[in-house]
Order: C-alpha cells, then sequence, then structure tokens
C-alpha cells in the first residue's frame, strides 16, 4: 500500500493538534470503550445477579431458621384472677372431705379451671422459634443449583458478547475515520499538484505561452477541492464524536485519532471456516446451549409438581398472658412449648396446574433447540456469503492497485509532455482528476477490504 498517499492520521495530515490534546490509537479507543462502555458494565452486573443466585441456590439446602413474635390486645375481657374456690371447700371443715380430694384433687380441678380462665386475658403474646430443614424435595434444590450455574454460564458468555461487539464496533469506527482522514490526505496531495501547476502556468501566462483562461481553469479546480475538503471536515468531525460517543468519552473538539487500516498486503491469516470450531467459539451459540441445559432442568423442577417434599420441622415458644401489657413471668424451660415433627406435603390436585407447567416447560426446551438450529443454518450462509465477498474484495484490490501505478505513470508523462509543450493544460486537468480517482477508488478497496475481513472474523467467532 502506497504509504504516500495512504496517510492515515490527523497528525500526519497536518492539522494544528493542540499541545494538550488528547491522542488516541486504536489499541487505546478500545481499552477506553471497555472501560465505559454501558452495555458491559450491564452485562458485568448481570453475571454479578447471576453468580448470586448460584450462592442463593446452595442457601435452599441450608435450614431455614425463623422467629416469630406476636402481642394480641382483646377488648370486652375483665380482669382475670385466680382463685382456690374448690381447694377452699374441700378444706372447710364442716365438709366431709377425704385427704386425696383437699390435696391433690381439688388443686387440680381450681387449676384447670385458671388455666381455662387465661384464654379470657386481655393480653396475649408469645415468641417463637422454629427451624425447618427440607430433606427431600424431589431435586428441585439440586437442580435449581445446576440452573443457577447454567445461568452464571450464559451470563459470563454474554460478557464475552458484549466486549466483542463493542471491539468490532470500535473497529468499524475506527476505520471509517482513518477512511476520512485518507481521503482528506488524497485532497490535499492532489492541491499541492494544482498549486504547482496553477505556478507554471502563471509564468507561461506572463510569458505569452498560456492564456488566462488556463489559470482560472486550474483555480476553478482548485476551489472545487477545497469545497470538497471541507465537506470531508464536516464528516470527519461527525465521524469523531460517533468514535468518541462509543467510547463512552465526553466531547473534545482537540481530541485526535491515530491508526492505519489493515494491510491487505500483510498475509494476514486466514478466518477459520471450520463448521465445528465456529459452533464452539460463536458466543450466540454457546449462549444457546446455556439456555437448553436451563430448560431442560427445568422441566425436572415442574416434574417435581408430581412428587412429596419431606421436611424435618423443630420448635420452641414461649407464652405470655396477662390482664396487663407490663406483666410478664419470666420464661422456665419446662414450661416452653417444644416440639419436632416431621412434614410431608404432597399436592393431589391443583387443576392440572403441574401438568400444564411441564407441557410449557418442554416447549421452551423445543422453541431454544430450534433457534440454535435455525442460528447454525444462519451462520453456515453467512460464512458462504462473507468469503465470497472476501475473495471478491481481493480480485477487485489487485485491479485497483494496477489502476493507481498506471494512472500516475500517465500523470507525469503528462506533465513532463505539458511543460514541453506537447499536451495541454486540459489533458494534464483530465490525468490530475484521474489519478485522484483511480487513488479514491483504491482506497475504497482497502476500506471495503477490511469491512469484509472484520466481518468474516465476526462470523466465525474469532473477533
Amino acid at each position: 500500500m502506497s504509504r504516500k498517499f495512504l496517510v492515515l492520521s490527523a497528525l500526519a495530515l497536518g492539522l494544528i493538534v493542540p499541545a494538550s490534546a488528547k491522542v488516541y490509537t486504536r489499541d487505546e479507543a478500545v481499552q477506553t470503550a471497555m472501560e465505559n462502555s454501558a452495555d458491559i458494565k450491564t452485562a458485568e452486573e448481570d453475571l454479578i445477579k447471576a453468580s448470586s443466585q448460584v450462592d442463593a441456590g446452595y442457601g435452599n439446602a441450608y435450614p431455614s431458621i425463623d422467629l416469630s413474635a406476636n402481642i394480641t390486645r382483646i377488648f370486652g375481657l375483665k380482669d382475670v384472677k385466680n382463685g382456690t374456690p374448690i381447694t377452699d371447700a374441700a378444706q372447710d371443715s364442716s365438709m366431709d372431705a377425704s385427704k386425696f380430694d383437699k390435696n391433690v384433687l381439688a388443686p387440680a380441678i381450681d387449676k384447670m379451671v385458671n388455666g381455662m380462665s387465661a384464654q379470657g386475658y386481655r393480653w396475649q403474646s408469645s415468641v417463637g422459634l422454629t427451624l425447618t430443614q427440607v430433606l427431600y424435595a424431589a431435586g428441585k434444590i439440586g437442580t435449581a443449583i445446576d440452573i443457577a450455574k447454567a445461568y452464571k454460564h450464559l451470563q459470563e458468555v454474554n460478557l464475552e458478547n458484549v466486549k466483542s461487539t463493542v471491539r468490532y464496533n470500535i473497529d468499524q469506527a475506527f476505520d471509517g475515520f482513518i477512511m476520512i482522514d485518507s481521503s482528506m490526505a488524497i485532497i490535499d496531495e492532489s492541491l499541492k499538484l494544482y498549486e504547482n501547476n496553477l505556478e507554471f502556468v502563471k509564468q507561461q501566462y506572463q510569458s505569452g505561452l498560456a492564456t488566462e483562461l488556463e489559470v482560472a481553469s486550474i483555480q476553478l479546480k482548485m476551489d472545487a477541492l477545497s469545497i470538497d475538503r471541507k465537506t470531508l471536515e464536516e464528516q470527519r468531525l461527525t465521524a469523531k464524536n460517533a468514535l468518541l460517543t462509543l467510547m463512552g468519552v465526553d466531547y473534545d473538539k482537540d481530541v485526535q485519532f491515530i491508526g492505519e487500516l489493515r494491510n491487505p498486503d500483510s498475509n494476514l491469516p486466514f478466518p477459520d471456516t471450520s463448521m465445528a470450531n465456529i459452533i464452539k467459539r460463536r458466543k450466540e451459540l454457546v449462549m444457546l446451549d446455556a439456555k437448553e441445559a436451563m430448560t431442560e432442568k427445568n422441566i425436572e423442577i415442574e416434574e417435581g409438581g408430581y412428587k412429596p417434599t419431606i421436611a424435618l420441622v423443630g420448635g420452641l415458644k414461649y407464652a405470655n398472658n396477662q390482664n396487663k401489657i407490663t406483666e410478664w413471668d419470666a420464661p422456665k424451660w419446662d414450661k416452653l412449648n417444644k416440639y419436632v415433627a416431621l412434614s410431608l406435603t404432597m399436592n393431589l390436585f391443583n387443576g392440572m396446574q403441574t401438568k400444564e407447567a411441564v407441557v410449557q416447560a418442554k416447549s421452551s426446551l423445543r422453541s431454544t433447540q430450534i433457534q440454535k438450529e435455525s442460528t447454525i443454518r444462519y451462520i453456515r450462509l453467512q460464512i458462504e456469503n462473507n468469503v465470497k465477498a472476501l475473495e471478491n474484495r481481493e480480485r477487485n484490490l489487485v485491479v485497483l492497485k494496477s489502476n493507481v501505478e498506471l494512472a500516475e505513470r500517465i500523470y507525469q508523462m503528462t506533465e513532463a509532455a505539458y511543460q514541453n509543450g506537447m499536451k495541454s493544460q486540459l489533458e494534464l486537468l483530465a490525468a490530475n482528476l484521474d489519478l485522484r480517482n483511480a487513488k479514491n477508488n483504491y482506497l475504497k478497496g482497502i476500506m471495503q477490504w477490511n469491512e469484509a475481513y472484520n466481518a468474516l472474523l465476526k462470523t466465525t467467532g474469532e473477533y
């Protein structure tokens, strides 16, 4: 590639760049985008949430400990007073009560009466501690952990896919910026040629060997080129702002970019188009694999609705019922409500919800599999199209490069003949225009080759 006309940076174009201006290379632009991209940050947060779901899944395998507290105020009740009327009556000497009646039966009856009366306390409070350990849940806990792991893997691949897309977008925008820079360089070179010709024609005009029309023609061509350059400057500003937006950087009128287009003559390796390897590399297919694993596990969870859940439950409860909220009995271990239970629950009928949930889960799995099959077919077509496009661009470049070399020789010969009076100024201007067009066409060919090469890299999953 001729570096003489394919100058690929703002600095090389001789633009005035402030000493304090930030200059980005391609790699620096990509790195900045990686640090600032909102898409990457969002994907990173999604991965954090997915990792948390794995930890939460393991938490379901551990026992659950719950604390409950309750205070109830019942209105319309009088103060409850514990009495001993039966005991007092049994102790009455006028009554013929046995020793058993006085010391055992009568107090027991009083306690029972007092206990029943206690249900009428205005303030009824309780504090309980419950421990629940699931012993069997038809594999739902382990399967949920597997789903969480698959989802985490999906988000890991998604993060890499987003990063790859950001790199691709930056490269495309960077190449577009370089394309405009290079077009400006070609115009600047043409302007210099016209300036040299203009000085020569002016000298001839003063000597009577050229006409005023010839001087005006060159000046007219220079004015047209200056307008084209102004248009490119506007396009360059737009391209720069688009690149800054992709990088996540605030507007900076002085910022500049320096770099080169990928050179087709540098013997770059041809992308690996083996479908077996592409299927492993393409992030979309890896994500669909993870999604397929998740939907398969989801079927197992839904089918678990047909099976029982067994749990071990233990509890400890303290109750305090009083006439006043400020009155509390000191808890005693032997008076606490303590229990251990083995709980089995199994749904017998829920309106066919479990059956339909299984049907839906299986349908989701099949949809994912169809999507995967369709994506593989589409990728095969993409590979075929992109390979053909790259081959066409390479063939075109051979012709375009030859045209540049030929146009350069023609211009040089025409310029020498013009200075010797053997060619007209119109022929010289036409040769200059042909040279500029040939260079522009070759530059466009380089850009199209880069686009085709990048597209093939992206399609094969090597980007």
